[in-house]
């Protein structure tokens, strides 16, 4: 029997940036786990990472929370890392079908021993403007970024993951 299908769609600047169809692991009402492949067309070199055909995505999503986190596998399931979204909370569309997510444009990469910890796009962050229309959502956004740096220089970023 397989698992439930959902779609993932994640909003930059008031736009779909992508959306794809993801196979729901769970859902407590708080925390949804989903898992996908690689989703974008060809591969995509970060430079500390590369993401490419083949890769599977368990992405971590939270009603609560100002983040989502990915768990990034190769094909034959080698963990690559944890690229991490600033985002507003997950939103659960009626129904159940779809899971969006609004990028605030921060992100953390976590490499798979924890030695290599990224904060990026920083300075997307701060041309967005976001700081002056949304000074609230600005703060949570820094303070997601924070959070999430600290567990992982902490050693307790994976407690998060667990549903």
């Amino acid at each position: 029997m397989s698992a439930p299908s959902i779609d993932v769609r994640l909003v930059k600047a008031g736009a779909t940036k992508i959306r794809y169809p993801a196979e729901l692991l769970g859902d407590d009402g708080t925390h949804l786990a989903v898992r996908a492949p690689w989703a974008a067309p060809g591969g995509r070199d970060f430079g500390f990472v590369r993401f490419e055909p083949g890769d599977v995505f368990t992405e971590h999503y939270w009603r609560n929370r100002w983040y989502s986190v990915k768990e990034v596998r190769t094909g034959a399931g080698t963990l690559k890392g944890w690229y991490c979204d600033i985002t507003r909370p997950a939103v659960l569309a009626e129904g159940g079908g779809e899971v969006s997510v609004e990028d605030l444009d921060l992100d953390l990469w976590v490499s798979a021993d924890g030695h290599e910890i990224l904060r990026l796009d920083e300075d997307e962050f701060e041309e967005s403007g976001l700081a002056v229309r949304d000074p609230e959502a600005a703060a949570e956004a820094v303070s997601a970024l924070d959070e999430l740096e600290r567990r992982a220089r902490e050693g307790r970023f994976t407690e998060l993951l667990t549903l």
